[in-house]
């Protein structure tokens, strides 16, 4: 290095790699300046240069100088972008350890996708133009002189209020059925929030979700400037909307899971809105669940957590218990039982389906029994909407042949192809092979091919025929795949332009039906005896919500319905369901998972491994967990813990490649975290050595949704 040549400081930088490379730490680099962490940067990596963060703190200038002929230069920095603040940074640092990801690939996925690509010159015009939005006063209304009034609380939404005011900045469990106001009380401690100079972080776990909470956000707070990040918006509007709420601009931000990794300068609240959605936990790549993090910034940036909903995860039900009820007592719980304006909660009817006559030989059932038909019939009479819960899309899931016993197998998958009328095409709904309906039986030639089963494109089908003359609507991810689909649907539906509407789980939660009265589960069983051990709870949570889009005008509320076709009317889950006893639900199941030594009274991880051979997959994970067994034995930490045999999963074959699981569990937390932050880089170099025998991806799924 000249001695005339300015100093170089040396800077750690995290960059996105894969998991293979093992590139888990900071990379050296050179910079003229000091620069702090959190800064973006772009880097070369290997041919390509890259966006980074610095992440170490920059060292002394001598220092540099004495790497200078082995470290390479930063290339350039994204100036005039404030670095990205501790505490987010000490948020992404916990998430990429607690769900054993690299520090680069956590910090640099959550990061807006245009804003990986832009080099210095684009990042400049981007900011030059946010900044000339701002000015102008885009996103903001200029004729709103004042927000609407808001509407009157009721008592149990004015205590809820009260408590989060003189309560300690905590998580707090919302728990209130199905349209009693939890909407509002959201919209109320978001005031004071505002009013106080802050920022609210609101997530939905669906973008379907997010216009309808959006235009409620936006009629209530006009003039406020309110962001939107979702994956349904466009490269530059994520950019954009991000930006406004890293820079303080944006007073509220909407969004899904991954809007909780939004820097938020002047963070005041947390809302989590249906917290017990699955959607929350990622399901590829960084496996992360966006509630659980929401808990830990709330209490890492001393703000108040909302986590919402009429039908709890097992685990927030569990944390907001009193220690004295057998609960963990770590949550605040409002409890909201009360529908606004005193409304009743449908009716449930539970019709066995046994009791009903059964069709002629060679006929299929009808698709709803004759007194549930009977009763859609009076609604429709009387200028009512009625719901049709039939969770899975397509006209049938398979298509089979009579005489030499053929299915529609997808060739690329374990899993069948589903039949979709519409456009005569046989869909993989896994890997998303499509081909043409054949004319005949591929293997005997038979043309008398039928449908087995039953879809909603089916069932709105079959309903049109059985009501002549009813206007019957379909909502599900076939019909709303287009941009606007899924709004102008829902409009019709508002409109009272449907008499009946056909829907999957799509339509079982958030929505704000006030022409709706009836509610019939076609085919709830399904889910009954699944393997899962959480199928049950989800299913509970499903036809409760699916109940509360019933009856949520007062005026009609007293003959609502909810009704559930079942060859098993007297399970406990039914019963549970016709008191809507969430309560006693939720006691039986923890009670059997404390037996069984399952979340929340343990924590589980699955090592999931894929390969293109069901052995492959399975070598890996053999070794993976006989690594395990070794370090346990060694350290005498095994009591704790237990490893389960690798298995291959429900839908062991996705796009040819074999795939397989191995769960390990243990009774406590720490225990397990110790063991999979010792063994990752076993697993590592383990996984390097098994490419040779045909292994193409592992990855650790901690706090799993499913085994």
């Amino acid at each position: 290095m000249n001695p005339t040549d300015p100093p170089q400081h040396r800077v750690g930088v995290v960059v996105e790699a894969p998991q293979h490379s093992g590139l888990w730490a900071p990379l050296d680099y050179l910079s003229p300046q000091p620069l702090s962490p959190g800064s973006l940067v772009r880097v070369p990596l290997g041919r390509r240069t890259v966006t980074g963060m610095v992440w170490a703190l920059a060292a002394p200038a001598d220092d540099g100088a004495a790497y200078a002929g082995e470290l390479k230069p930063v290339a350039e920095v994204l100036a005039d972008l404030p670095p990205l603040p501790d505490d987010w940074r000490a948020l992404v640092a916990f998430a990429a350890q607690y769900y054993q990801r690299s520090l680069g690939e956590m910090a640099l996925m959550v990061l807006p996708p245009e804003l990986r690509e832009l080099d210095a010159t684009q990042w400049q015009r981007r900011l030059k133009r946010l900044h000339k939005r701002l000015a102008s006063g885009e996103g903001l209304d200029p004729e709103a002189a004042s927000p609407p009034s808001s509407p009157s609380l009721t008592p149990q939404q004015a205590q809820a209020l009260d408590r989060l005011a003189d309560g300690p900045a905590q998580p707090h469990l919302l728990w209130g059925s199905t349209g009693s106001g939890k909407t509002e009380v959201y919209l109320r401690q978001t005031e004071r929030v505002l009013q106080a100079g802050g920022q609210v972080l609101m997530m939905v776990p669906e973008i379907n979700l997010t216009p309808q909470l959006e235009a409620r956000v936006a009629a209530r707070f006009a003039g406020r400037r309110i962001v939107s990040l979702h994956s349904g918006l466009t490269p530059a509007q994520r950019l954009q909307g991000w930006l406004m709420a890293h820079l303080g601009h944006a007073d509220i931000v909407l969004g899904t899971r991954l809007a909780i990794f939004t820097p938020l300068p002047r963070l005041g609240l947390i809302v989590v809105d249906e917290e017990h959605d699955p959607s929350y936990k990622q399901q590829d790549g960084a496996r992360y669940s966006a509630r659980d993090l929401a808990v830990y910034r709330g209490r890492q940036r001393q703000v108040p957590v909302l986590l919402g909903s009429a039908t709890p995860s097992l685990e927030t039900w569990h944390n907001a218990l009193p220690v004295a009820e057998g609960g963990a007592g770590r949550y605040g719980l409002l409890a909201m039982p009360a529908r606004v304006g005193d409304g009743q909660m449908p009716a449930v009817r539970v019709l066995d389906l046994s009791r009903e006559p059964k069709p002629p030989r060679g006929e299929s059932a009808p698709p709803l029994a004759s007194p549930l038909l009977a009763a859609i019939t009076e609604r429709i009479e009387r200028g009512e909407q009625s719901l049709v819960l039939l969770n899975r899309r397509g006209y049938a899931p398979v298509l089979h042949c009579g005489d030499c016993g053929w299915k529609s197998g997808c060739p690329h998958c374990s899993a069948w192809r589903v039949f979709h009328k519409a456009d005569r095409t046989l869909r993989c709904h896994h890997c998303g092979y499509t081909e043409r309906v054949p004319r005949a039986c591929p293997d005997c030639g038979n043309q008398d091919i039928a449908p087995v089963g039953r879809g909603t494109e089916r069932l709105e089908e079959q309903l049109a025929e059985a009501l002549p003359g009813a206007r019957i609507g379909r909502i599900d991810a076939d019909v709303t795949r287009h941009k606007g689909a899924l709004e102008a649907q829902l409009a019709s539906v508002h409109a009272g332009e449907v008499d009946v509407l056909v829907g999957t789980q799509m339509v079982a939660k958030g929505h704000d039906f006030r022409r709706i009265t009836l509610v019939a589960a076609v085919n709830p069983d399904a889910a009954l005896f699944a393997s899962d051990f959480r199928a049950a709870e989800r299913q509970f949570a499903l036809l409760m919500q699916a109940a509360g889009r019933a009856g949520r005008d007062a005026q009609v509320a007293g003959h609502s319905e909810m009704w559930l076709q079942t060859w098993h009317p007297t399970h406990a889950l039914y019963q549970s369901l016709r008191q809507y006893d969430y309560a006693g639900f939720a006691a039986q199941q923890l009670k059997e998972r404390a037996m069984a030594g399952l979340p929340p009274h343990a924590s589980l991880a699955m090592l999931r491994a894929e390969g293109k051979t069901q052995a492959a997959a399975q070598g890996f994970l053999q070794a993976a967990l006989q690594a395990a067994q070794d370090h346990l034995a060694s350290t005498g930490e095994a009591s704790p813990l237990a490893l389960y045999p690798p298995v291959p999963t429900p839908v062991q074959r996705v796009a040819n490649i074999e795939r397989a699981q191995a769960l390990i569990e243990s009774a406590h937390r720490l225990a397990l975290q110790r063991l999979l932050q010792h063994l990752q880089p076993v697993w590592l170099a383990q996984a390097q050595e098994h490419r040779r025998n045909g292994l193409l991806r592992w990855a650790v799924d901690v706090d799993p949704l499913a085994i």
